[in-house]
């Protein structure tokens, strides 16, 4: 007979799980499986890809990079047709790409995937409850969670809907937002996603494994939209912001421990709506809009300082509104 622990574990605890046969860590809240793989295996690093974007005219570009390095970005594969303002979320091996806006303003409702470690084009996985444009998006290791956004109309939506990555399909309803709106960051680790600003200061949470309603996290120092968080496991760093000019701003929270954000340093340019890629390590942005210019800078930071974001590279070309992922961001 199994008799249970008398103690309740600490985070960092292990055990082996003998009814999946697999090993387990404590995160403070709950088990999690380890996956016996790392980005380090699979693609020499973490990978980050940026998809789609507007030049203003929309791309069907997918691109890449190795976060762990600095350099040019490489062109990866194609999305099914052009398009901006798309929800992005991964796990270790396949990348979501949620709606967004098409030609000519068109309001999307696919969802599609690739597989990170290889290249190629993009693979139809389901669909949206709606189409919708500027969606937020963030994930566990299993569960992809998209979020806010405009249809048709340019109307804001509250909605929150998730997919489990590893299965083909639609969407399914998770919740609402406090709000509803459009272009809003996010931010993770192995068991809460963030959903970050626009219009308002406000930062949400959502528990991946539940269903439900965003409740309160905290604030930002202002207002903003466009922005995009870059986060491993202990922080969120929110970079491309836009309050209401573009700023080279740059904030960050303790992920697991709700709070105000705090001042983290300066981008290399000014610019709003940029994708993020995230390491263990580093968090990275590509492409944005600065007045008056369509911007292809790529910056980096090391999550766990603070200060000012370092030149990494260049997009294959100057994007708004482009979309990032990575293999290796604190959701896995």
């Amino acid at each position: 007979m199994e008799y249970p622990s008398l103690d309740k574990p600490i985070a960092g605890a292990f055990r082996f799980n003998t009814d999946s046969s697999q090993l387990e860590i404590y995160d403070g809240n709950q088990w999690t499986g380890i996956l016996a793989t790392s980005p380090e295996l699979q693609t020499g690093g973490t990978r980050g890809l940026f998809g789609g974007g507007n030049t203003p005219t929309n791309t069907d570009v997918i691109q890449y990079i190795n976060v762990d390095s600095t350099g040019n970005s490489i062109d990866f594969g194609d999305l099914h047709e052009a398009k901006n303002g798309i929800g992005a979320a991964a796990s270790r091996t396949r990348g979501l790409f949620h709606g967004g806006k098409g030609s000519p303003n068109t309001y999307l409702d696919q969802i599609d995937y690739v597989t990170i470690s290889s290249t190629g084009d993009e693979t139809d996985f389901g669909n949206l409850i709606a189409g919708r444009a500027y969606v937020g998006a963030t994930s566990s290791a299993t569960r992809a969670i998209n979020f806010g956004g405009v249809v048709s109309g340019d109307t804001k939506q509250n909605v929150i809907e998730y997919n489990t990555i590893a299965s083909l399909g639609n969407s399914v309803d998770f919740g609402d937002m406090l709000s509803s709106q459009e272009g809003r960051g996010a931010g993770a680790n192995q068991t809460r996603g963030l959903i970050i600003g626009a219009t308002v200061n406000t930062i949400e949470y959502v528990t991946f494994a539940t269903t439900g309603n965003a409740a309160d996290f905290g604030d930002m120092t202002t207002a903003a939209i466009t922005m995009e968080g870059c986060y491993n496991g202990v922080r969120t760093v929110i970079g491309t912001i836009r309050n209401p000019a573009y700023a080279t701003d740059m904030e960050y929270v303790t992920t697991a421990t709700l709070g105000n954000a705090i001042d983290f340093g300066d981008q290399t340019d000014n610019r709003g709506s940029g994708g993020g890629a995230s390491s263990s390590t580093r968090g990275v942005w590509g492409g944005g809009y600065g007045h008056p210019a369509f911007r292809d800078t790529i910056d980096y930071v090391q999550i766990m300082t603070t200060g000012n974001a370092v030149d990494f590279g260049n997009l294959i070309a100057a994007l708004d509104h482009v979309s990032g992922l990575s293999n290796g961001h604190g959701g896995l």
